[in-house]
């Protein structure tokens, strides 16, 4: 039984032993700061080779399940099942011709196209992984996600009026719009939680829900619903994803971008969408707790079941009109997260902390809430139903034979 656990513990320490190894062998022949300095490169570069190689895997994982969803195989043509279609289209990018428009401003079209990918690597820096398997422990850290994550909004802009092009500045404003909008339901949700645990650090709230005994997603449902919705609306995936619609203002912001410029775009998104499941894996499941397994497979586990409801939306839902996807941001999602922070610091004041009492009363008041809600725009949901605009048809006049 001891030798069993030897190995878990060895299994589940992996990563954490081959770093602190790999310390102990430079400390041998390099002063102390070139080794932290040698550290801190290395984690930099693990973290972004993690990034490109899971941008391989999750987007075969997305074709694939789009095109079950949809009755088709998917792709199926290059490599083994299919698998090696995003490398031919990862050359294919790469390979295309670069094209700078002729007026537009170079220095910040090229700046652009970096901009948003840089804080997708960094929010991965204070993510744990796994027991131990933290980059950087930082006492802020969801101030410091929030923080970085804000960044690939001025991106996105750049690239729009960098461009010089009046489709993609209509549609680097709407991106703006909407990404600052769902930010402050999506920040507001997790608030609830930071009250819970009295700290900013993502391994305290990890540890904090091992405290509890239940992960937050149970105390606080509401706020996960909450923080999930506008989270995919951040990353403008479906139903959420009007500035890169087709059917919208010609593909938004990025019209003007092809080659490797565009690649830098759908990598920071992919990379990005890849993240709302782990901060929320992290906030709302547990993070890398769980039985038996290693706890960074659980962590892996917990986040791409996650993006399997990403994709899962992306397949069923149709994509909303503009003024219902502001509507639905202030009007629904700002005042339910609002009503959860305002109920759940009652909770907190009121009820002893890492409590049975404090779990039920926690859970009440989001059903509470939920009810609420149900009460007052149920009848406005099916006063919308029963509305039907008809639209008058001009009747074609007829012509007389000759």
């Amino acid at each position: 039984m001891q030798s069993i656990q030897g190995i878990l513990e060895f299994v589940d320490q992996i990563f954490v032993n081959l770093s602190s190894w790999f310390s102990s062998q430079l400390a041998s022949y390099l002063p102390e700061w070139a080794v932290t300095f040698v550290m801190m490169f290395a984690t930099v570069l693990v973290l972004i080779v993690f990034g490109l190689a899971s941008i391989i895997w999750i987007n075969i994982f997305e074709r694939k399940i789009i095109g079950r969803i949809q009755d088709r195989y998917g792709p199926n043509r290059f490599g083994p099942w299919g698998l090696l279609q995003c490398v031919a289209d990862m050359v294919k990018l790469l390979t295309k011709e670069d094209v700078t428009p002729s007026r537009a401003d170079r220095l910040i079209f090229n700046l652009a196209a970096v901009v948003p990918i840089v804080p997708t690597f960094m929010i991965l820096a204070v993510l744990p992984f796994g027991r131990g398997m933290v980059a950087t422990d930082l006492s802020i850290g969801f101030l410091y996600i929030v923080a970085v994550g804000s960044l690939g909004t001025i991106g996105i802009f750049m690239a729009g009026w960098s461009s010089n092009n009046k489709y993609s500045i209509l549609g680097g404003m709407r991106t703006v719009a909407q990404m600052i909008s769902y930010e402050i339901p999506m920040v507001l949700s997790v608030v609830g939680v930071l009250l819970l645990v009295g700290s900013l650090s993502m391994v305290s709230i990890v540890e904090a829900q091992g405290q509890w005994r239940l992960p937050f997603i149970v105390l606080q449902p509401l706020a996960f619903v909450l923080y999930f919705t506008a989270a995919i609306a951040e990353v403008n995936r479906a139903p959420f994803d009007l500035p890169e619609g087709e059917s919208e203002i010609v593909a938004g912001y990025h019209i003007e971008y092809s080659g490797i410029k565009f690649a830098m775009f759908l990598l920071a998104e992919y990379i990005n969408a890849f993240s709302i499941c782990a901060i929320a894996t992290t906030v709302f499941l547990g993070g890398w707790q769980g039985p038996i397994l290693p706890s960074w497979a659980w962590f892996f586990l917990k986040a791409y079941a996650l993006y399997f409801v990403l994709i899962w939306l992306r397949g069923t839902l149709p994509r909303l009109r503009v003024d219902q996807l502001m509507n639905f941001a202030w009007k629904t999602l700002v005042p339910l997260a609002l009503a959860n922070l305002m109920v759940t610091a009652l909770v907190v004041k009121l009820v002893p902390q890492y409590s049975l009492v404090g779990a039920i009363a926690l859970l009440a008041a989001n059903v509470v809430i939920i009810v609420c809600i149900a009460i007052v725009k149920y009848p406005r949901w099916r006063q919308d139903k029963r509305e039907v605009v008809l639209v008058s048809r001009t009747p074609t006049p007829q012509t007389e034979s000759s």
